[in-house]
């Protein structure tokens, strides 16, 4: 399977800085709780823990992002969008993603992802499609509210987080069914 190349690579280039996770890794497979069971995948669509350090300076909040560029969509897949998060926070606790926003930081907000849900939506790639790279993003931005609402969509977030995006981290883990 020929890969899709990553999004990132056809914005601006600016600093990363440092993303963990006690839940995932980089080139790891998920584990069935960060699945899908809403796509019939066998999993729990819980979001995964994800933590970051070293943003730059001038960091006034933070969007977190799951996208996978390898669905056969010709447009990738959203699976999770947070954004207006404080600088205040730095991590996001396991299931922080779910569909309530009940584990959201104050002032945090959600979009639907692609299949039209609020929240995180875990991993259900094709059976036989190979495996499939989820980037879990971390964008610091110099802004501290995008101008958006909870009804754009993804693409929307990330066309307002052009030229406001300043540092970036990712892990990258992947998923397949077989």
């Amino acid at each position: 399977m020929n890969r899709a190349p990553s999004p990132y690579d056809f914005l601006p280039s600016v600093p990363s800085f440092q993303a963990s996770s006690h839940d995932v890794a980089e080139g790891e497979m998920l584990a069935m709780p960060h699945v899908s069971g809403i796509l019939g995948a066998g999993g729990e669509d819980v979001s995964p823990h994800l933590s970051w350090s070293g943003s730059p300076d001038d960091t006034q909040s933070y969007a977190v992002t799951c996208f996978d560029p390898d669905a056969p969509t010709g447009s990738g897949f959203w699976h999770w969008v947070v954004y207006d998060i404080p600088t205040t926070v730095t991590e996001l606790a396991n299931g922080s993603g779910a569909q309530d926003g009940s584990g959201l930081p104050d002032g945090a907000k959600q979009l639907k992802n692609d299949a039209g849900l609020v929240g995180y939506l875990g991993a259900a790639p094709p059976p036989g499609h190979g495996p499939h790279r989820y980037m879990f993003a971390i964008h610091a931005l110099n802004v501290e509210n995008l101008p958006i609402n909870e009804e754009v969509s993804a693409a929307i977030c990330g066309f307002n987080m052009f030229g406001t995006t300043i540092g970036r981290a990712l892990i990258v883990p992947i998923y397949e069914q077989t």
